[in-house]
């Protein structure tokens, strides 16, 4: 069969990774890809926004499966087009990607449907948040609305930080019109862990768990960003925790969306806080995380594909995932000054390190290939370097050697990813 998988990030790299290892796949294309993905998928030119385009190219080629990667194409509808093309694909229809799309529809839904997640007020008008948070409690969330890009979310000590944090959202629109609305959400402590389950409408499959690092800099100082490491599974998420969120909140979001006629088929992830009143939901996100997937994927042992043609036949509580009983630790190396401002263009050395391994693997974020066929850096996150080891701590020391193999100027990652794991004591 001919696969392919839109978007061009470490995730997608991640899943085409996986795809690669299919019996069933004998040739995968890639829109648009990077340099990473292009040594095992042919790149096809086409921006993941180009929903016509895609779906054109899709069915001209006669593609078998289109895997849709990232959250901007999910929530725009790409599924809907391709399927007004008749061509299979893998993700949520526009419907059901508003889990994500929009924080405040999230919201809504578990407050309906009584799943645990912390207590919360919508606005529209900058004002009226002003006027809320006049009488909140402190610290407190606020989150934009919509899609952007896992940086719309700002925790806020004081007052005077909360009032400049509607300004820079619903005012400044730091984050376009994804802050037109607004939620203004409890602060929760507790652990925080990353659960991906797969979904057919119906079944829910959990996969192992995992626990990103959002913050840019060591002891989670500094801005929040898309990711810069991750580890899995997570010491915290025992399989107590595990028995209460599959009753208390992963079937019940399932049989929420498909209550209100948004059958979700695809990828949920599901960011939980551990808390002392137990477990609850932080945000949902419509698709693999990233970089979550760099460490949970490696370990899954089914064909990637006979699962997502379940969670597309409605077939899923016919598959039994089934994870390596091991650990997998990603270390992300960005481009010094990311998330905000950066240089791009240096050539990146040491990747053929990677080559035939099947305990560290190098996936590719924000690469290109330069007209004279270096691989270059081209964004923010450029690699994500991750390693296996038979438990957390071995992985963790696996993938920071790792990180070594590969250089490039102006790299810059964190250097204690899997602080956790000290914490838990394993």
């Amino acid at each position: 069969m001919k696969v392919l998988v839109v978007g061009s990030g470490g995730r997608e790299h991640a899943i085409i990774s996986k795809v690669a290892k299919s019996k069933q796949v004998d040739k995968i294309y890639c829109a648009p890809g990077n340099a990473g993905i292009a040594q095992l998928a042919e790149l096809v030119p086409i921006p993941v926004m180009e929903f016509d385009k895609i779906a054109d190219w899709a069915a001209e080629n006669a593609i078998d499966l289109v895997i849709v990667g990232p959250d901007d194409p999910l929530v725009g509808g790409l599924v809907d087009v391709l399927n007004a093309k008749g061509l299979r694909a893998f993700g949520p229809d526009k419907k059901a990607a508003i889990l994500e799309g929009s924080k405040a529809f999230s919201k809504d839904l578990m407050k309906k449907y009584n799943i645990p997640t912390a207590a919360y007020e919508n606005f529209d008008d900058p004002q009226d948040a002003l006027a809320y948070l006049e009488t909140a409690k402190m610290p407190i969330v606020l989150k934009a609305d919509g899609l952007a890009l896992g940086k719309g979310v700002l925790i806020c000590e004081t007052l005077e930080e909360a009032k400049a944090g509607v300004k820079s959202i619903m005012e400044d629109k730091q984050f376009g019109d994804a802050g037109n609305r607004m939620v203004v959400e409890e602060f929760m402590t507790g652990r925080e862990v990353s659960v991906l389950t797969f979904c057919d409408g119906k079944t829910i499959r959990p996969m192992t768990s995992a626990q990103d690092h959002k913050r840019a800099m060591d002891n989670d100082q500094g801005l929040n960003t898309g990711g810069m490491g991750t580890f899995s599974p997570s010491p915290f998420y025992t399989k107590e925790i595990d028995e209460i969120c599959k009753k208390t909140i992963f079937q019940p979001t399932v049989d929420a969306m498909r209550a209100e006629g948004r059958d979700f088929h695809g990828v949920i992830f599901f960011g939980l806080m551990l808390t002392k009143d137990g477990p609850k939901v932080l945000e949902y996100n419509a698709r693999f995380g990233d970089p979550e997937a760099q460490v949970v994927l490696p370990r899954m042992e089914n064909d990637i594909i006979d699962v997502m043609n379940a969670c597309i036949d409605g077939t899923l509580d016919q598959i039994e995932l089934k994870f390596t009983d091991n650990a997998a630790v990603c270390v992300v190396l960005a481009s010094k000054g990311y998330p905000l401002h950066y240089e791009k263009g240096f050539a990146i050395t040491g990747l053929e390190n990677f080559d035939g391994r099947d305990d560290i693997f190098c996936f590719h974020a924000g690469t290109k290939l330069s007209p004279d066929g270096r691989v270059i850096t081209n964004g923010g996150r450029v690699l994500g370097v991750t390693a296996l080891g038979e438990d957390l701590k071995a992985a963790r020391a696996n993938a920071y050697k790792a990180t070594e193999l590969v250089t490039f100027g102006n790299a810059y990652k964190r250097n204690d990813i899997g602080r956790a794991i000290d914490e838990a004591d394993i």
